[in-house]
Order: C-alpha cells, then structure tokens, then sequence
C-alpha cells in the first residue's frame, strides 16, 4: 500500500539531497561540457533556442551559449544555479542564459527549442523520467535534437556511501575479474567521460 506521507515528502527530499550535494563541495564538476554534447550541437549550423534539463552548475549551457545557443538552464538546486550564473557571467554570455529552479517531476519549461539536452538525468528519488523525455521530445521545434547521456554503470552517488565499506572502482573491477588470470595485464579501461554513449532509438513526439 502506498504511503501518500512519503509520496508528499519526496519532492522536498530530493530538492533538499541536490542542494546538499552542492553546498557540500565548492564545485561538485569540472565545468567542461559533455563532449558528446559538443560535438553533437556542433554539427548545427544555425544555434536557436536551447534546453538543458538538470543543467547542475552549467558547463553544458555555457559552452552552448559561447557557441550561438539561447540557453534555458533548469535544475532542482538553487546553489547550482548560482554557480551557473557566475560561470556565465565569466564566459561573458549572461545574456544568452535563463535559469529555472524547478522540480522537473512536477513542471517542465513551456517553449519549444532546436535542441534539448538531457545529460544524465538521473536521480536516487522517483522521478517519472520517461515522461519528463516525452514532453521534451514534444518541446522540439521541427527538424530539433533531443540528445539524451546517461550512466552506464554505477551512479555517482553510489560511491561508498560508507566509509568502512570500500567499493571497488571500474579499473579495480576489471584488474581482478576472474577472466583476467593473475599477471596479465588488466584489459583497457577508460573514464566514462570519455566514452561515447551506444546509440539508441529517439523518442517519438
């Protein structure tokens, strides 16, 4: 049975987890963009109206900025959101961003746009996310992206989340996989950032 205590209470503490992970930490990211965002929003020869979902501290949205893009930047954290602001005002693109502070469970940005990013949008908290994809995929003008990059493994938040407990990383799961016998050498192993996502099917409107 369903509690609708914890249903009304989620919002607030996924709200309330994102902030956190923010003001935990000065900068949480690089501030580089995704290079599969760059070199797919590259290709465009003509940068129109733009929408980054869970935009975090903006390094997608300013690189899109700096690049001709009108940036709409949404995400759940106002500390995030500051520190947006302040990366584009260094970028000197304050005017080609807006920010919005919003649960994107409960409402999504009202426009249409060329290209819609949604880079890893994933949460530990229920999110309707096929959902939140569809109405994006509705957001696009004709002939527009929607570009969606997400995990292939572990979330970032999954990291020892105790202390005493040691999770082993992807370049320590692959040296001690038992189909690599002792003293061969590990398979090769890249960041993830540096992995180009598999293709998949795109959302029909």
């Amino acid at each position: 049975m369903n509690d609708p205590t914890r249903e009304a209470q989620a919002p607030a503490e996924a709200a309330r987890f994102w902030e956190n992970l923010y003001r935990g930490k000065d900068a949480v990211w690089k501030g580089d963009p995704n290079p599969v965002l760059a070199e797919t929003a590259a290709q465009f020869t003509s940068p129109g109206r733009a929408l980054d979902l869970g935009c975090g501290e903006g390094g997608n949205t300013v690189w899109l900025a700096t690049h001709g893009w009108q940036v709409t930047a949404v995400d759940i954290a106002p500390t995030a959101l500051q520190r947006l602001t302040q990366h584009a005002a260094r970028a000197g693109v304050t005017a080609r961003v807006s920010t919005q502070q919003r649960d994107l469970a409960a409402t999504f940005p009202t426009g249409t746009f060329g290209f819609v990013s949604a880079q890893y949008l994933q949460t530990p908290y229920d999110l309707p996310r096929a959902d939140i994809l569809r109405q994006a995929a509705h957001a696009l003008t004709p002939g527009g992206l929607l570009l969606i990059v997400d995990h292939g493994s572990v979330r970032p938040w999954a990291w020892n989340t105790n202390p005493d407990t040691h999770v082993p990383r992807p370049e320590e799961s692959a040296t001690n996989s038992p189909w690599n016998p002792p003293g061969s050498p590990p398979p090769a192993w890249h960041p993830p950032s540096a992995r180009r996502p598999a293709p998949t099917a795109g959302l029909q409107p």
